[in-house]
């Protein structure tokens, strides 16, 4: 009770003070508890006139809510450059002051941008990195900071952002390079995991290869004064060009097995540096001398560390001093003391004389024949004696052939016999002479009485195998051909030669009978008397048929060219005109089942009569603009022939439809060969068969939108221009900020009192940002942790659904 006389008494001091203040419209209304009606007047609705509000002198009925007054009809509304929401004025505003008290996003339809652009709010300030993103795509509604980011979408290089006062720079421990980021960095998620070339790099190498930036010399690199560049490239360490210019240090440290080749277990054992033999510039050839060796010279001339006992060193137990001088292997003292074997085991013309070249060759050793006190005299015998006989036969160290011996290469066992000389046996392998060295006669049977008179030497003809059957060519025969070609010694004419009174050299030659030259003259009687195919060519299987002789069209000195004309020849055109005799039908010739004189005549093949009656074949296969007339540049392209829609007595008129039509719609409905679009078409790239069918353009249009942006089909049927507002394939989405979810188009439908987030601690609703897909999930959650799910809710609002 005392709570409600409070109340009344503030009314009413309150009362007063609006009687004070106002003026008459209001200080009447003063007298009225306005608090009775349930809607006390605050703020600045104290100082409004009574008509403002209840227009007509009607009280009842009047609006409660700030909108249906704020309509720019019963007063002021919303300005031209109010934020776009769908919240009620007391959401942001009260009545004291219009100046926002509170505000959140809950309600906003439009996307950042309308409102951040630096005028109506805080747009991207100055500094902010150059992206072409609406702020959502990585702000909040909450608070600009701790925003979501990634690299999609920024416009400017890195460095734009990456340079120490927008986002992290490089480094003071940078590799110092003039590249940009992006030339070595490529994940916008990690700087590491870069690409690195040394193109750009500034310094020299060991400004970065100091082992801190990058790797520097290892432990285990040589003592050197050189930068890394002077031995390394920067492709790769290895290979590193080297000399030994700028080492420190003797060579053994580095030479010692370990940092570069060592003296090897063959090495000879010394206590001398490397520098004390070899150079810098090649380990070999290097210097050496004998001094500080010791041991037995075997020790290293053993054949693997020095030059041994060769393969022909004669075998003994002598050491290499008990002959050589440490001063130079030869000369070399000797003698045979500890030397055994056979004498050929020395004597063998290498470690020491042995046979000479005059020497009978011989299975027999030095010692069989000689003493060892002296080479002769010798004992001898043909036991072990292994050459040929002509070895020794030679007429220096035994007898050889006499000088009326035959002239031959064979030796003396292949005819002789080690018994005796004679009887030998004989064949003439190996005969080196002319026959008649032999042959004359005298020692061998010559040329008998009736041998043909010729200069030719016997084996001109002959073969020493025998006499007969004889090789023969005319070289060297003197006389006439008839003195041998008489039938009698040689073949003369046959009983099928032609009768003639020339001699056989006047057409035959000495090298072969035939082919012989050949004319009329002397010849006698009609041509068919030879040429009757026996004796001479006679008319060829593809001769014309006549009745006419040779001579009617052929001349004597050749068949052809021959004189023609069409008397006397039997048969059809195509007996001759068959590409065999004559030509024929040439290969673009119209392909038809006439015969030639049914379009030709014989006095010459053009001009023709011509028409389509018995002609094989489709009209292309003459219609192709080689044998006759065919499609012209501008014809429909289509596999179908001519007499699909044409006929033979006249191109035009021509039935016509789709079937074998190979282009697109728009190569002949272009609005030249065919009808195209008209002015009112939507405006498209897209082909005519994309939407059209071939039996009619209307009705139905058949188009399916291949867009990842279609929705799908809406339940409500929608014309083209219903999207298509400005009638291009471009649709001009009314929340572009939004493309290419539903609220592109629906976000001012969106209501926000019915997509609660959460109800605890306080209740918080869903923004169109965060719903834009109208047809995915909108949960409720316990609590403002949104940790768990107190109702699931998908897929509530369907594109084909008829109502949301």
């Amino acid at each position: 009770m005392i709570g409600r006389w409070l109340a009344a008494l503030l009314i009413a001091v309150f009362a007063l003070a609006i009687t004070a203040s106002t003026p008459a419209s209001a200080a009447r209304k003063s007298s009225f508890d306005h608090f009775s009606t349930g809607f006390p007047l605050t703020g600045a609705h104290t100082a409004v006139a009574c008509e403002t509000c209840h227009k007509g002198a009607v009280f009842k009925g009047t609006p409660r809510n700030c909108a249906s007054c704020h309509n720019d009809v019963r007063t002021n509304g919303k300005p031209a450059n109010h934020i776009v929401t769908q919240a009620e004025c007391d959401g942001c505003h009260t009545t004291r002051q219009w100046v926002i008290s509170r505000f959140d996003h809950m309600g906003v339809t439009q996307s950042c941008i309308s409102c951040h652009d630096g005028v109506k709010a805080t747009g991207k300030t100055a500094n902010h990195p150059q992206s072409s993103n609406e702020c959502q795509d990585c702000h909040t509604a909450n608070a600009f900071s701790g925003a979501r980011f990634d690299h999609s979408g920024v416009a400017g290089s890195c460095a734009s952002c990456h340079n120490g006062t927008k986002a992290t720079g490089k480094t003071p421990s940078h590799i110092p390079s003039s590249s940009v980021c992006e030339d070595c960095h490529k994940s916008t998620n990690s700087w590491a995991g870069a690409r690195f070339s040394h193109t750009g790099v500034t310094g020299n190498c060991v400004s970065c290869h100091n082992g801190t930036q990058a790797t520097g010399k290892s432990a285990t690199h040589l003592a050197t004064s050189n930068t890394c560049e002077d031995c390394h490239k920067t492709a790769a360490w290895v290979p590193a060009t080297f000399n030994h210019s700028g080492v420190t240090s003797t060579c053994f440290t580095c030479h010692n097995g370990t940092k570069a080749t060592g003296k090897n277990a063959t090495h000879l054992a010394t206590s001398n540096t490397c520098e004390d033999c070899h150079k810098t510039t090649g380990w070999t050839p290097a210097t050496f001398t004998h001094s500080g060796i010791t041991s037995a010279c075997f020790s290293c001339h053993n054949g693997t560390k020095a030059a041994g006992k060769s393969a022909t060193h004669l075998a003994t137990s002598n050491t290499c001093e008990d002959c050589h001088k440490p001063t130079g292997w030869i000369p070399a003292t000797f003698t045979h003391s500890g030397i055994s074997g056979a004498c050929f085991t020395c004597h063998n013309g290498t470690k020491a004389t042995g046979k000479n070249a005059t020497h009978l060759a011989t299975s027999n050793t030095c010692e069989d024949c000689h003493k060892t006190t002296a080479w002769v005299p010798a004992t001898f015998n043909h036991s072990g004696i292994s050459g040929a006989c002509f070895t020794c036969h030679n007429g220096t160290k035994a007898t050889g052939k006499s000088a009326t011996h035959i002239a031959t290469g064979n030796t003396c066992e292949d005819c002789h016999r080690t018994t005796a000389w004679v009887p030998a046996t004989f064949n003439h392998s190996g005969i080196s002479g002319a026959c008649f060295t032999c042959h004359n006669g005298t020692k061998a049977t010559g040329k008998s009485a009736t041998h043909l008179a010729t200069s030719n030497t016997c084996e001109d003809c002959h073969r020493t195998t025998a006499w007969v059957p004889a090789t023969f060519n005319h070289s060297g025969v003197s006389g006439a051909c008839f003195t041998c070609h008489n039938g009698t010694k040689a073949t003369g004419k046959s009983a099928t030669h032609l009768p003639t009174t020339n001699t056989c050299e006047d057409c035959h030659r000495t090298a072969a009978w035939v082919p012989a030259t050949f004319t009329h003259s002397g010849i006698s009687g009609a041509c068919f008397t030879c040429h009757n195919g026996t004796k001479a060519t006679g008319k060829s299987v593809t001769h014309l048929s006549t009745t006419n002789t040779c001579e009617d069209c052929h001349r004597s000195s050749a068949w052809v060219p021959a004189t023609f004309n069409h008397v006397a020849a039997n048969g059809t055109c195509v007996s001759c005109h068959n590409g065999t005799r004559v030509p024929g039908k040439n290969a673009t010739h119209v392909t038809t089942t006439d015969s030639c004189d049914s379009c030709h005549v014989t006095t010459a093949w053009l001009t023709v009569r011509m028409d389509h009656t018995q002609t094989l074949g489709t009209c292309a296969s003459c219609h192709n603009g080689t044998k006759a007339t065919g499609k012209p540049a501008t014809h429909i392209p289509t596999t179908a022939d001519c007499g699909d829609c044409h006929k033979t007595v006249a191109w035009l008129p021509a039935t016509f439809n789709h079937t074998n039509i190979s282009g697109g719609c728009s190569t002949c409905h272009n609005g030249t060969k065919a009808t195209g679009k008209p002015p009112t078409h939507f405006q498209t790239t897209a082909a005519c068969e994309n939407c059209h069918r071939v039996t009619a353009w209307i009705p139905t249009i058949n188009y399916i939108h291949s867009s990842p942006a279609y929705p799908g089909t809406h339940a409500q049927p929608l014309t083209c221009n219903d999207c298509h507002t400005s009638n291009s394939q471009s649709v001009p989405y009314r929340y572009a900020a939004y493309t290419p979810n539903c609220a592109a188009c629906h976000a001012g439908d969106f209501k926000t009192g019915p997509h609660k987030k959460y109800e605890s601690p306080t209740t918080l609703n869903y923004t169109v940002s965060e719903l834009r897909d109208c047809t995915g999930s909108c949960h409720i959650y316990t609590n403002s942790s949104l940790t768990t799910i107190k109702e699931r809710r998908n897929s509530e609002h369907r594109v084909s659904s008829g109502e949301f």
